[in-house]
């Protein structure tokens, strides 16, 4: 067959197989199609834009081409970098071909040599036998004297010749290293070496040295813990044990190197190294501290000998410290810093042992000492703050002696021993107080010639104690006891306001009876102990320098109020008792010997004169204020009287005599209340004008003109009520119906309201409901 007809027939066969199309191949067609189906029907749009085609396709041509140019030049060099990587393929090929071949010749060698290397293994083991019998035919002197000089050394130490003994003992175990490294054999060596067995036998052999060592240790510890004591008699032992410590450390400095340098089985640590008795010697030494501080006093610290066991505490440290710095200070290197480290062993015993002490159920007292030795006798010049100690060490770097959160929690156990002490001594003050005021005299007088008990001076002398004592501690323990010594005022106020209230019921029962006479004096004793008091609680809030979060912090204004609660209540009780001395004249208002004689007023002028000479017993401005209600008091239940007996005036005589006299009575009592330094104003309301203006009114002769004499009445007073006139014109008597309703009509529609500052004075008296009236007793009923 033909090369054509082979070829024609490959053609063939080409053509009967179907040709494999990539899915991704046909998808990216695709897409390619719809882009530029898309393109073309945005650009060609229009018929006018057909004639740019040529354009495009020359454009697009050019765009393909270089886009199979690219292609043509990555995947040639893509060829290039596949052809370089077989061969380099092809050369490690070759490379390990020959590397086997190598190692196959070296492994053929290796057999040949192992005979050899048997021969020399025997060899190494006869040299380190030989080697160690070596070794122990030149210790066998050595090894004769260790008994004895085991015997010696325990007998140096037994008498405390330390220094000897030490010198003695590191002999030993030179002796002993060396053995151990010589029977262990060269270094380097491949042999067995030293067995099991034979170290162990060596260690028997030498097991006396690590008795001396504890017995060394023992008396070496001994003598650092006694270094306080002997400091001042003969300080040598202590040096020599200092001296021993220094050489242990260089010792253990010298091994750690050597093992460093030269690590491997063949070096390990001597036996019982590294032994740190530098360390050892300040645990030592803290332990001894520990141990001198606890004996001091320590049966007495619970109770009241607390302040005495922290004051001998301070002794021992400062005694102790002083010694430390002059003696035992020489005897140590420098770089011990004995000084510091004693600082540092007490200010842990403290911090422990103060810890102890905190969590006692400790009286306040015991908690007071505790706060101020730790707040301020510590860290003052007379310990801590000395400026040699602060050289040497910052007692801040240490700590607290007690954290913050536990001497928060001291000052509120101080706060609550104290709250206990406080409640008690003012219920026994209070207690003390009811006495007093059923005593059958006056109350005591002070040098102003003011009323008083001893309520609040044993009040206000406890909390100032208080608050200074505190002072003491802190300002915020003393902010702390402040508010709750007003927080218990504040209770005890209560029981004082509701005393008095008793005390009030109490006297209006016996009051027919057995009257106490000097009821009203202790009243007012009471009114001079609250302003006594409030002026002591004002100081004490003054001396807050914070308002801490605490429990009482809510109640800074309690006591204030009060103080005020018991005063309002004592000077009511006041003018209830001034009340019920003016009731029996009051009774005879209107009466017959009323209108002739006026004799009720002047006896009404003498009851006020007497009260009022006692209000100045008062102290300002409590003084005032009761003779103010005293003229208030009067003048309402006066008119109270008028308006409710509803009295009604026959002719003009009648009506003239009834308003002169109640002008007469107020020029009276106008005239008495100015005597006892009372200028009529209360509240810019004048009450015995209102008796003038009432008397006024009736007085008028013409009914008609009385819608402007009310509008007078009705601007000076403006809380008065249609009933109030209502009444007043049923006096007059002579009131037409007409005048009465316009009146009536024009106050319904003024009702002004009240200015500021004015006190309403008729709100204060009720108009009874109507009832069948009576005339003056001068005339006949009507």
């Amino acid at each position: 067959m033909s090369d054509g007809d082979k070829n024609g027939q490959d053609n063939h066969e080409d053509a009967l197989v179907p040709v494999e199309v990539w899915p991704e191949l046909e998808r990216a067609e695709c897409l390619a199609r719809g882009a530029a189906l898309k393109w073309a029907s945005g650009v060609f749009c229009r018929p006018e834009q057909l004639e740019k085609l040529g354009q495009y396709r020359k454009r697009e041509s050019q765009r393909t081409a270089s886009i199979h140019s690219r292609l043509k030049s990555v995947v040639q060099s893509y060829l290039e970098g596949v052809d370089w990587g077989l061969g380099q393929l092809r050369e490690a090929r070759a490379e390990l071909r020959e590397v086997s071949h190598d190692l196959h010749k070296a492994n053929l060698e290796s057999r040949k040599n192992s005979e050899k290397v048997t021969t020399l293994e025997t060899l190494q083991e006869i040299s380190v036998t030989h080697c160690q019998l070596l070794a122990a035919v030149s210790n066998l002197p050595r090894l004769y004297k260790v008994r004895s000089m085991v015997l010696e050394t325990e007998r140096l130490v037994e008498s405390r010749r330390l220094l000897e003994a030490h010198a003695r003992l590191m002999e030993l175990e030179r002796w002993q290293d060396e053995v151990l490294l010589q029977l262990q054999g060269p270094r380097g060596s491949s042999g067995t070496g030293l067995t099991s067995e034979d170290e162990e036998l060596v260690r028997n052999y030498f097991s006396g040295v690590g008795c001396l060592v504890d017995a060394l240790a023992k008396e070496l510890w001994a003598v650092v813990g006694s270094g306080l004591s002997l400091a001042c008699q003969n300080p040598t032992l202590f040096v020599s044990a200092v001296r021993i410590v220094e050489r242990e450390e260089a010792l253990d400095q010298m091994f750690l190197e050597e093992r460093r340098s030269t690590p491997g089985p063949n070096t390990p640590m001597p036996p019982g190294r590294p032994r740190c008795w530098r360390d050892r010697f300040f645990k030592v030494m803290e332990e001894a501290v520990s141990a001198r501080l606890r004996s001091v006093s320590y049966l007495h610290t619970r109770g009241p000998g607390l302040a005495s066991h922290l004051s001998a505490l301070q002794h021992c440290i400062m005694g102790d410290l002083s010694t430390v710095r002059h003696f035992l200070e020489q005897c140590v290197p420098s770089h011990y810093r004995l000084t510091r480290a004693y600082l540092r062993f007490c200010h842990q015993f403290l911090q422990n042992h103060l810890g102890l002490v905190s969590g006692w159920e400790l009286e306040g007292g015991e908690i007071f000492a505790v706060l101020n030795w730790v707040l301020h006798i510590y860290n003052s010049s007379e310990m801590m703050g000395e400026p040699a100690l602060v050289a040497e060490l910052d007692i801040e770097d240490l700590g607290p002696l007690i954290s913050q959160e536990g001497l928060e929690q001291l000052q509120n156990k101080y706060v609550q021993k104290v709250r206990k002490s406080v409640s008690e001594w003012m219920h026994k003050a209070l207690e003390v107080e009811l006495t007093d005021w059923q005593r059958d005299q006056e109350p005591d007088i002070d040098h102003e010639g003011c009323y008083h008990t001893s309520l609040p001076t044993i009040i206000t002398q406890m909390l100032e104690e208080n608050a200074r004592v505190a002072l003491m501690i802190s300002e915020a323990l003393r902010d702390q006891t402040i508010q709750m010594g007003l927080y218990e005022m504040e209770n005890l106020l209560s029981r004082f306001r509701d005393a008095i209230i008793e005390f009030g019921k109490e006297h209006r029962r016996d009051s027919t009876i057995n009257s106490n006479k000097f009821y009203l004096h202790y009243l007012l004793a009471c009114i001079n102990n609250c302003i006594i008091l409030k002026t002591s609680t004002e100081s004490l809030q003054q001396q807050l320098c914070s308002f801490p979060s605490n429990r009482y912090s809510r109640i800074s204004l309690g006591p204030l109020a009060g103080l005020d609660r018991a005063v309002k209540k004592a000077c009511r009780l006041v003018m209830d008792h001034l009340l019920f001395e003016l009731q029996p004249h009051l009774q005879e208002l209107l009466s017959r010997t009323w209108l002739d004689q006026g004799e009720v007023t002047l006896n009404m002028c003498g009851v006020l004169e007497r009260h009022c000479e006692l209000y100045n017993r008062v102290r300002q401005p409590c003084r005032q204020r009761l003779k103010e209600e005293c003229q208030w008091l009067t003048v309402v239940e006066y008119v109270r009287t008028l308006m409710q007996k509803r009295v009604v005036c026959k002719n003009n005589d009648e009506r003239n005599k009834l308003a002169q006299r109640m002008t007469q009575d107020a020029q009276q009592l106008r005239d008495h209340l100015q005597s006892m330094d009372i200028d009529g104003t209360v509240g810019e309301v004048n009450p015995t004008a209102l008796i003038t203006a009432l008397a006024d009114i009736i007085n008028l002769k013409d009914p008609n003109m009385l819608i402007l004499e009310i509008s007078e009445l009705l601007t000076k007073y403006p809380d008065i009520s249609e009933e109030h006139v209502s009444v007043l014109l049923d006096v007059r008597g002579d009131v037409p119906k007409e005048v009465r309703k316009s009146v009536l009509d024009f106050l319904e529609q003024s009702a002004p309201p009240l200015p500021q500052g004015y006190r309403p004075i008729f709100t204060e008296i009720l108009v009874p409901s109507s009832s069948i009236q009576f005339c003056l007793p001068t005339a006949k009923c009507t």
